[in-house]
């Protein structure tokens, strides 16, 4: 069976139908593009005992200094899993980044952090000084995922979530960086939501930080201290103790 659009040579719909399809090929290659942009791209691989760490493979073992052209790997070099995401892909999570800055270069341990929610469409929600805010703002391109929602239970979080947006008190004037603030939003949301796990801690400040931000943020923070070693050296040896 042939579609319509690609029946309809004779008035230049076929060629169109092309173009399109070139069009949002050209888009995916893009988002893709900017993806690979974000993500450093840290080497792991094992040579002659302890693993190094590199952005780009080096001609020479930094360690024994042998060549790696013809080397034999005891580990093959792999690319180290990137722990953050981009907000906006990532329908139907509770997400979280540094208030001010990026993990990789500006954010440390006694630094706050921000959190909120994303629609089932990846838009963003967030409650600031600002009030309640609802966009798609590069400001949330690195970010760690601390929990997503299944597929069969998106429309009961969108509708959850405007029902809670509709509350008068997230605005500019009821905020408060001590007891009004991200985290009164979203742990209002989720234990509203009533979803798993994932609503039992929100009904507690300080275990939702254990269970779902300290992890986290401690697997994150490996890779950020990495990743400043090698931007300082260019590669970094891990030597067993």
């Amino acid at each position: 069976m042939v579609c319509d659009q690609c029946a309809k040579v004779g008035d230049g719909t076929h060629g169109k139908h092309d173009a399109d399809l070139e069009v949002s090929k050209r888009k995916s290659d893009k988002k893709i593009s900017k993806l690979a942009k974000m993500d450093p791209g840290i080497v792991c691989f094992q040579h002659c005992g302890p693993k190094v760490f590199c952005f780009l493979l080096p001609q020479t073992c930094p360690v024994c200094g042998e060549d790696l052209g013809a080397a034999n790997f005891s580990l093959l070099p792999f690319r180290v899993p990137y722990p953050f995401i981009r907000a906006s892909q990532y329908p139907c999570a509770v997400v979280i980044k540094p208030t001010t800055g990026d993990f990789l270069n500006d954010y440390y341990n006694s630094m706050d952090l921000h959190i909120g929610v994303t629609t089932s469409t990846g838009t963003i929600v967030e409650f600031d000084k600002q009030g309640l805010r609802k966009h798609r703002s590069n400001h949330w391109n690195q970010c760690l995922l601390l929990d997503q929602v299944t597929l069969p239970w998106r429309e009961h979080w969108d509708t959850t979530l405007w029902q809670v947006c509709k509350q008068k008190c997230w605005s500019a004037k009821t905020y408060s960086e001590d007891n009004h603030n991200c985290y009164s939003f979203v742990l209002t949301f989720l234990v509203t939501l009533m979803y798993r796990n994932l609503s039992e801690a929100a009904r507690n400040r300080t275990m939702f930080c254990e269970k779902f931000i300290v992890p986290r943020t401690t697997a994150a923070g490996k890779y950020i201290s990495l990743y400043r070693k090698l931007k300082e050296f260019g590669f970094y040896v891990h030597r067993h103790q």
